[in-house]
């Protein structure tokens, strides 16, 4: 089985459309307002073009995507890296293409390209399966909130990926606050 990771371009966006939308059918079903949930193919293609969309291909089909933001609108809630629209084609989840995908980007892209000490994300905690399928990944609850908006108690998740960066990163935020 052929493996590509790449960052994908506006050629992919349909497909992309396809894999998203059927991937997110829990998310519509519980009523979270998740932008990615309901995408239209223009919110796709500016999702490429605005953010790192990374894609995963198995013998040249994309099988999985998952976005890492650029935007300073998380800056609110994290200064880490911060990954989003993860999406697996529904008749790959369960086979291990997602966590191919999220592994990859943890270590290839955030620890190692960035050289950043840890990845965020958040989720839903109402959603039946996405909180503990993280945890079981090694992400920890760092902070609760709720937007208002109707999804309920949100939770910021973290993974360290870079131990000892991670310390450091710590460190500075210590000092941070200290000097504030």
């Amino acid at each position: 089985m052929g493996e590509v990771f790449r960052l994908a371009t506006v050629n992919d966006a349909e497909r992309l459309l396809h894999i998203t939308y059927d991937a997110y059918v829990t998310i519509r079903e519980l009523n979270l307002h998740w932008p990615a949930a309901n995408a239209t193919l223009a919110l796709i293609q500016e999702n490429i073009t605005t953010n790192e969309c990374y894609l995963l291909e198995v013998d040249g089909e994309i099988k999985a995507t998952i976005t890492l933001s650029k935007s300073d609108d998380i800056k609110w809630v994290t200064d880490l890296p911060f990954v989003k629209w993860f999406a697996v084609d529904p008749a790959f989840q369960g086979k291990g293409v997602g966590g191919k995908l999220l592994n990859w980007i943890e270590e290839t892209i955030i620890r190692d390209k960035l050289g950043a000490p840890a990845v965020t994300l958040a989720t839903a905690e109402k959603h039946p399966w996405l909180l503990p399928m993280y945890e079981r990944r090694g992400y920890e609850r760092i902070r609760a909130f709720d937007k208002g908006n109707g999804d309920g108690t949100m939770h910021l998740l973290r993974k360290i990926v870079n131990p000892a960066l991670f310390e450091h990163y710590l460190r500075q935020k210590q000092e941070q606050v200290i000097s504030d």
